[in-house]
């Protein structure tokens, strides 16, 4: 019994140790942190707002097919977007990324190797955060102002690190997370953001999903279907700044 007693005793130490849960699965659970660093500026979710403005954001690429594809799309509706890269996947394919900066997309930093941050040292955050940058500015001659976790995975260590890069934390709307990396199935991913489309929304997909054309194949529904509701799509630096280019904006229909 006492071999019990102390066993549990270190087990309750070590998991006091740990760092919190913190992941795009329990948002329910972060409510009240939400809130704290929504006040402070720290993270941004979604830009509520009267406007019909909404960003999609692509994370994980470039890729030379997927992303291609997805630009060509892109381009047929007039909509501009936010990619969050990988660095490693910028060193190879760096044309992919001045092409999205040259059709008027924005770039964004989405680590080097995609680790998870839960539980990262400081040093290697740091690395993953300055390795992305100095291949994104090798690859365009620009340093990205956003930056956006692996798997959503936020504290704040990685807020810490990410303001001393002076980088603004971006995630994603709560209704608005696709699960596109699964591959659902491209009526699922449509319905979940034609659904749950709001104004000021920042919608979460990927331009590089292994093996899967799904998320183009849903952009195909998404775009005329949002684009005849009246939304302009945006970037995620219009979106917090409001100040997109009229030829942009799409008129609400009546």
């Amino acid at each position: 019994m006492h071999k019990f007693k102390t066993a549990l005793v270190l087990a309750l130490a070590l998991c006091s140790t740990l760092p919190p849960l913190q992941a795009q699965a329990y948002p329910a659970a972060q409510l009240k942190d939400r809130g704290y660093y929504e006040e402070r500026g720290d993270i941004v979710w979604e830009v509520p707002m009267e406007e019909k403005y909404i960003a999609l954001t692509f994370d994980d690429g470039p890729d030379n097919q997927q992303t291609v594809k997805i630009l060509e799309l892109l381009k047929q509706y007039q909509a501009k977007a936010t990619f969050f890269l990988i660095g490693d996947r910028v060193e190879r394919y760096p044309d992919v990324v001045r092409q999205e900066l040259a059709e008027g997309h924005e770039i964004a930093n989405h680590s080097f190797h995609h680790p998870s941050f839960q539980g990262l040292p400081s040093s290697a955050m740091e690395k993953e955060l300055t390795a992305t940058q100095e291949a994104i500015y090798k690859a365009t001659g620009q340093r990205p102002a956003l930056f956006r976790p692996p798997g959503g995975f936020y504290n704040d260590r990685i807020i810490s690190v990410s303001k001393q890069h002076h980088l603004q934390m971006i995630l994603w709307s709560w209704h608005q997370d696709t699960k596109d990396w699964r591959s659902p199935g491209v009526r699922r991913i449509s319905d979940k953001v034609l659904n749950n489309a709001r104004n000021g929304d920042i919608v979460l997909m990927h331009d590089f999903v292994h093996n899967s054309t799904q998320t183009y194949e849903a952009l195909k529904i998404i775009l005329p279907e949002l684009k005849k509701r009246g939304y302009s799509f945006v970037t995620v630096s219009e979106l917090l700044s409001h100040k997109v280019a009229p030829k942009n904006h799409i008129k609400a229909s009546h």
